[in-house]
């Protein structure tokens, strides 16, 4: 704690659709990989808490899952709650959209936002990627007249653009408070935790399309020694079809997912990490709320 009168400290959710960078934007900002990233929609499933520490602001970040039209399934419906729980308790809202574009779930988010009784500032991400730099201003004054909405502000979570003129607004809108975590603490989520969404991290990026959606980790055992941290991770999906692609050609596919993710688990924990992975089918777990608190989907709604 820091007994600093003038220093800020405030909860800030990251909201938007699937794919529009959330979680790239979470990690730039901490300047540290926190949140999974892949280019398959709805990678994030869990709120994520990121804390970036800088001066005498303490940014307290709620990274979260994509709000999405679909709610079919358990999985979907404890998704889109997550959403909703994370921005009724914050300081400020940071609401992602992808470039010039709008589609009907951006416009769900907006709705969701209407009312909110705290500032929400448009982050327009992948402003590099624009070759017609001059449609951009219309574009932002646009969003400025239909969305009720405190600023709006162009950037590049990839490429670092402009991402301290977007932490200066947020600042702004935090209240004066002491600081709630130590200077060096990253988030409030256990190793186990970040452990098993490394792993799943790997699996979206290897398998992509080909990925059965109703598949998660689970960590079974997590045991640090001096030297070396013991892992036991199981694997669920679905259906059989689906275990066999994940484990590929005599184990090949299933192998390489186990190494990517030592590997960053080491760099992450700073130590040496023997993992081991296995996978199970468990029939039906996305849509069983039963199945899903178990598995660390609280409160799916």
């Amino acid at each position: 704690m820091t007994e600093n009168i003038s220093s800020r400290c405030g909860y800030v959710a990251i909201v938007g659709r699937p794919n529009v960078g959330k979680s790239t934007l979470l990690n730039h900002i901490l300047g540290q990989k926190l949140s999974i990233t892949s280019r398959k929609p709805q990678t994030t499933r869990h709120n994520l808490l990121g804390i970036k520490t800088h001066a005498d602001t303490q940014f307290l970040f709620v990274d979260t899952p994509g709000l999405h039209q679909d709610h079919k399934k358990a999985l979907n419906r404890y998704m889109n709650h997550s959403v909703t729980t994370a921005i009724k308790d914050v300081d400020a809202i940071v609401f992602v959209v992808d470039k010039l574009q709008w589609f009907a779930e951006d416009d769900l988010v907006a709705k969701r936002l209407k009312n909110s009784k705290v500032p929400v500032i448009v982050a327009v991400n992948k402003v590099d990627q624009i070759e017609n730099k001059e449609t951009l201003l219309p574009h932002l004054q646009r969003l400025l007249d239909i969305l009720n909405v405190h600023d709006v502000v162009p950037i590049s979570a990839l490429q670092n653009q402009n991402l301290d003129r977007l932490l200066d607004v947020i600042r702004s809108h935090l209240p004066e408070s002491d600081h709630f975590f130590p200077e060096d603490q990253l988030t409030d989520k256990s190793s186990r935790f970040l452990a098993a969404e490394l792993i799943r991290e790997k699996i979206t990026r290897q398998l992509g399309d080909e990925l059965p959606y109703q598949m998660t980790v689970e960590i079974e055992t997590f045991k640090e020694t001096e030297k070396i941290i013991h892992i036991d991770a199981l694997i669920l999906v679905e259906r059989e079809g689906q275990k066999r692609i994940l484990i590929g050609d005599k184990g090949a596919r299933i192998k390489q997912i186990g190494q990517q993710a030592r590997e960053e688990m080491e760099t992450l924990f700073d130590q040496k990490v023997m993992l081991k992975t296995w996978v199970k089918v468990k029939s039906g777990w996305s849509d069983d709320e039963r199945a899903l608190r178990s598995l660390g989907y609280h409160d799916a709604k």
